[in-house]
């Protein structure tokens, strides 16, 4: 035992410069064991863990394990007191019951775009009918869907619409998507539909930066329905603002079964192309003047602007957990850049984390954290995995002739590596979430990513360029055609059979076991990070939890019994 002890040490001593990967993880222990817990804590008790700890960790010698142990608990216990802090400051009212035939009226806050209309998110909300609650107990948000012949929209106009109104939905079945959770972080007191065409009572502007930039994200999605049919300017609605809910429902299901649907996401990818593309317009440029060249850096401006630029697609599509994770990076990146420093790639995966989970720690628990985070970390640690393979692959190809072939290979090579490797990552994850898993995500995406990062984003960045001169549809229309030829490959994918495929829900325990072994595969380098995989063996043989043989909705009006020979009646 003292041996086994020995070893462990030796190993962590030896990867003493990858501790600082795992803060974000304990920060991330701190949140899920909030969200664990049977009841709601007492705010003082993350200060004091944390306080105790903090304790500990002075008290530790420096540079030894039970310091660098003692840091991570002050991370997991002040990330449990931030969770919980920020849980209380957002308790809004909710509705106790639904509300039928009610007139709300209130102010836009966000115009959602879908397929067959617009949903609305409306504050300073009053409620007037039978049995609207009394005015301590009104909701601070109401999302409506208005019906077909809404009146055109802008943030902070007033409106009266008469509706429907429920409170927002629990979870399905145990373990299921949980709506009330996001609708809380959300200050929704009420979801619903219009039953007449709404009717503006009021004109108004938005007021305050975030409003601004709502009432422009609306402008630009206005814009883009206006310039292209439905399926190809919802997808470029998604693209260039962040509006997934303008996707047509059959398209979006095409996405899904072919292993595109991360396209429509704001993330990491599309961060990429918008920073590469600025960078080398402004590099390119500047190396047009020969005055200007000699007397600027063309790459540290051309940095400051891509990053600007980063800064303000992220804000104008709403800032999602993936393009959050994704700006982060590409901020220090850019400021590596500026510092004339090289910047360390997970390190820069760990503080990107830790501030998505500082801003929002709840993130944690949906898909789009979970995913996005599992893809990048899992891509960056085989890069480094393969160092030494590309660097003898490199060598090799510096001695050919054929020095073109070489290049084209190891590109189409590190794609469809790139691709199996999310795949992979991100596949229990989704399996975990959405109950399916596409397997054939390798070919759509060696066609569509191509597409979308030397055709449809540079036509997007050129369309937005052209918007405040009316003159868009230059570029959508080109887009446009890009978009139409992606949607062609996520039908075709998705029309072949088994491209996905329906698996029943993992247990809890799965996502913690594949969590903690993906994680000690990908954070070290040494040979014993190899642990890991019976660990994701483990978590991935697990049996799915039985299903309940009783399930009733919350009003207790309907119910679905399983019988002795599994048959359901409802």
């Amino acid at each position: 035992m003292s041996n086994l002890r020995s070893w462990i040490l030796q190993q962590l001593d030896a990867e003493r410069g990858r501790w600082m990967l795992w803060l974000p993880v304990a920060m991330g222990l701190g949140i899920a064991v909030y969200y664990e817990l049977p009841s709601e804590p007492a705010l003082w008790v993350g200060p004091m863990l944390a306080t105790g700890s903090l304790a500990a960790a002075l008290l530790a010698p420096s540079g030894t394990l039970a310091r660098a142990l003692a840091i991570g608990a002050v991370a997991a216990s002040a990330a449990l007191g931030l969770v919980a802090w920020r849980t209380a400051s957002l308790a809004a009212p909710t509705l106790s019951r639904p509300l039928f035939s009610i007139n709300v009226e209130g102010r836009v806050a966000d115009i959602q775009r879908l397929p067959g209309g617009v949903r609305v998110v409306l504050e300073a909300v009053r409620l007037k009918g039978r049995g609207a609650p009394p005015p301590e107990m009104m909701p601070l948000k109401v999302r409506i869907s208005l019906s077909r012949g809404a009146p055109p929209l802008t943030i902070g106009d007033r409106l009266l619409v008469l509706a429907n109104l429920s409170p927002p939905a629990g979870p399905a079945a145990p373990g299921a998507f949980d709506f009330q959770r996001v609708a809380w972080y959300q200050q929704l007191g009420a979801v619903g539909y219009a039953l007449a065409p709404a009717a503006i009572i009021e004109r108004g502007k938005p007021d305050g930066f975030v409003r601004t930039l709502d009432a422009l994200r609306a402008d630009v999605v206005a814009r883009i329905l206006k310039a292209l049919p439905e399926s190809e300017g919802g997808v470029v609605a998604a693209l260039l603002a962040g509006e997934q809910t303008a996707v047509d429902k059959d398209v979006a299901q095409a996405m899904r079964d072919s292993g595109l649907a991360h396209i429509l996401s704001i993330s990491g990818l599309h961060i990429v192309f918008v920073v590469g593309l600025v960078m080398g317009l402004v590099r390119y440029g500047i190396a047009l003047i020969p005055p200007l060249a000699l007397r600027v850096d063309a790459k540290k401006v051309a940095a400051v602007l891509a990053l600007a630029a980063a800064l303000f697609y992220t804000a104008l599509a709403g800032a999602p957990v993936p393009a959050q994770r994704a700006c982060a990076m590409a901020g220090f990146a850019l400021l590596a850049i500026l510092l004339d420093r090289t910047a360390l790639s997970l390190r820069l995966v760990a503080w990107s984390a830790i501030i998505v989970l500082a801003v929002a720690p709840e993130s944690l628990t949906g898909a789009s954290f979970q995913m996005s985070f599992a893809a990048v970390v899992a891509l960056i640690a085989g890069w480094e995995a393969a160092s030494g393979w590309r660097r003898r692959l490199h060598e090799r190809a510096e001695l050919t002739r054929r020095r073109w072939l070489w290049r084209l290979g190891a590109a189409l090579g590190a794609s469809l590596a790139t691709t199996l490797i999310a795949s992979v990552a991100t596949g229990a994850f989704a399996a975990y979430h959405f109950n399916r898993v596409s397997l054939l995500g390798v070919v759509a995406n060696l066609l569509g990513v191509p597409l979308t990062g030397f055709w449809i984003m540079p036509w997007g960045l050129l369309a937005m360029l052209l918007m405040p001169f009316g003159l868009e549809a230059f570029a959508l229309v080109p887009m446009g055609w890009g978009v139409e030829g992606l949607n062609a490959i996520a039908r075709h994918v998705a029309a072949w059979p088994d491209a996905a495929i329906l698996v029943p829900s993992l247990p809890g325990a799965s996502l913690w076991l594949l969590t903690v072994g993906g994680l000690w595969l990908c954070l070290w380098r040494r040979r014993w990070r190899l642990a890991g995989l019976p660990v994701v063996a483990i978590g991935l043989l697990l049996g799915p939890p039985p299903a309940p043989d009783l399930l009733m909705s919350e009003n207790g009006r309907v119910l679905g019994l399983r019988d002795a020979h599994g048959q359901v009646h409802v």
